[in-house]
């Protein structure tokens, strides 16, 4: 086997934040063999690369998870390939026809087992770990066998660490030490640090609380498939909520999919297991909060006030004409939908609740694998490549920025010592002036810093905030949002989990023996499971 024949062909990188995006696909080549690893091509796109004659290479296909900008090709693939192989977990095979847009809810994916190594092809193995973000979503552990060794690629789909309400967080402990030859990872964050999970939980159950509190509805647009159902489970569960005398009122299409979590519910997790067995897991109109079905065009009697639970891709600003007497807060995942434009009687605002992980979960995952190649799909260009940049990465591992319909040549390096990797790829940091004045200090940045669109998110007030992180000063621009806030900031929210907020961080290194990082140098951003405050 020759270097130039482990590779990577990305067809579509998950860029949903840009224009002309297409969801995640990526063409593989082992030795003798190429796979496709997911498919969300659109349907015009998918015909395009169909018609090509590398189509006709095409060994297998494997599948990360059910959502739509994973999986949406996987019908229109199957129906012109139905000779191709596909494979995803169990779950996953049935969660994806709720991608198809006609009624044939038909299974074709073939189910593989966890944690267990299966050949797919003569001596291509595949072996499913799983990856938290979604039930069934895994990380696809691909080992071809070649005559001089094995050559292994490691590929996470969407991933997340922490515990969700209906899925458990990728486990560590199942990664440390597999040190592939290659790493596709997701970056959609980008450099983001996020609070824990539960603490967004709690501020959005919070949001919701006070907004009920004033006599507001609430109307989340969401995700059909993931999102809905944490958000639901949330709304049963939450100790703001319970027992309260609120509806819920959930639409047809996510109403859907939980009724599918509850054919799947021996894969989901103990605690929902557990909730299942003493009460209904979603629809419930006696035990308070109630929840209830809602039909397309539902006449509801707004006696109290309740909460919406829709599809993000409905019409679903129709819900507020529906009644025109009632004040509502809209809830929506960052970022904010700028076609939509708030009223007297509805208020717009914003919440996180991520299901994928931030910079801190990343550069832990990638730290426990070691291996040679890290290659970051999934996410905005410069979130990319903001990753890449970090020290603590490109000091040690040769890393690219996958680009749709770039080849990507991954040869392997037998020798511990990695050739570092060129910073082609990268965006370089931008070079200031500081003038300290009597009464106030004056930073100068090139006018080429606004080419970012980036910028006009930062400069949007004209404001900014400075604080400081280890040596570091940190400079962020303040929303419109932030100043119109009349709510305390908490300084312990804004508290970096970095090293150089950590105990255990010498002279720029870890002298933690239980973390990663140990002994090695490393960056003052940078972040591990082992990580404990100092002070």
């Amino acid at each position: 086997m020759t270097n130039a024949e482990l590779e990577c062909l990305p067809l579509g990188i998950g860029q949903n934040n840009e224009q002309n995006s297409d969801g995640t696909c990526l063409q593989v080549r082992l030795g003798d063999y190429w796979l496709l690893l997911d498919c969300g091509l659109s349907s015009t796109n998918l015909a395009n690369i169909l018609a090509s004659e590398q189509s006709k290479l095409w060994s297998a296909l494997l599948c990360t998870h059910a959502h739509n900008d994973h999986g949406r090709g996987l019908q229109g693939l199957h129906l012109a390939r139905p000779d191709l192989p596909m494979f995803a977990s169990e779950v996953t095979a049935k969660l994806l026809p709720l991608n198809w847009t006609d009624s044939d809810r038909s299974e074709f994916c073939r189910p593989l087992a966890w944690r267990v190594k299966t050949e797919i092809q003569p001596n291509l193995y595949v072996t499913l770990l799983p990856s938290g973000h979604l039930p069934g979503a895994a990380s696809l552990w691909i080992d071809y066998a070649a005559a001089d060794r094995d050559y292994t690629i490691l590929y996470t789909g969407d991933f997340f660490l922490s515990n969700s309400r209906m899925v458990e967080g990728l486990r560590l402990d199942e990664f440390h030490g597999l040190c592939p030859d290659v790493l596709i990872i997701e970056g959609s964050y980008g450099t983001a640090h996020h609070a824990h999970r539960r603490s967004q939980e709690n501020q959005l159950a919070s949001q919701i609380r006070n907004a009920i509190i004033k006599g507001k509805s609430i109307l989340l647009p969401v995700s059909k498939l993931g999102m809905g159902q944490e958000i639901l489970m949330l709304l049963r569960s939450h100790h703001l909520f319970t027992g309260q005398d609120i509806d819920i009122w959930v639409d047809r299409a996510v109403a859907e999919v939980c009724d599918l979590y509850l054919e799947l519910l021996p894969h989901l997790p103990q605690s929902i297991q557990n909730f299942a067995q003493h009460q209904s897991l979603f629809w419930d109109e006696r035990v308070k909060p109630r929840v209830h079905r809602l039909s397309d065009r539902p006449e509801v009697s707004q006696v109290h006030p309740s909460v919406y639970l829709v599809d993000r891709d409905s019409d679903w600003s129709s819900w507020l004409h529906n009644h025109p007497t009632t004040d509502w807060l809209v809830l929506l995942a960052e970022p904010i939908d700028r076609n939509f434009t708030p009223t007297d009687r509805v208020e717009l605002a914003t919440y996180l609740l991520s299901d994928r992980s931030d910079v801190a979960g990343t550069t832990q995952l990638i730290h426990n694998l070691k291996p040679q190649h890290v290659v970051f799909i999934h996410g905005n260009s410069n979130y990319l490549s903001d990753l890449a940049n970090l020290d603590e990465l490109s000091s040690r591992y040769h890393v690219h920025c996958a680009r749709v319909g770039i080849r990507l040549e991954l040869p392997v390096n037998e020798s511990l010592h990695l050739i570092l990797p060129t910073r082609a790829d990268r965006i370089l940091p931008y070079e200031g002036e500081l003038a300290e004045l009597e009464s106030e200090i004056i930073l100068t940045l090139p006018p080429e810093i606004i080419d970012d669109p980036r910028w006009l998110n930062f400069a949007e007030t004209g404001l900014i905030e400075a604080r400081w992180q280890g040596e570091e000063l940190i400079v962020r621009g303040m929303t419109q949002r932030e100043l119109l806030s009349t709510e305390p900031i908490n300084p312990s929210e804004h508290q970096s989990i970095a090293c150089s907020n950590c105990l255990y961080y010498r002279s720029f290194r870890c002298t933690n023996p239980e973390s990663p990082l140990y002994d090695l140098k490393v960056s003052s951003d940078a972040s591990c499971q082992a990580f404990k405050l100092s002070g």
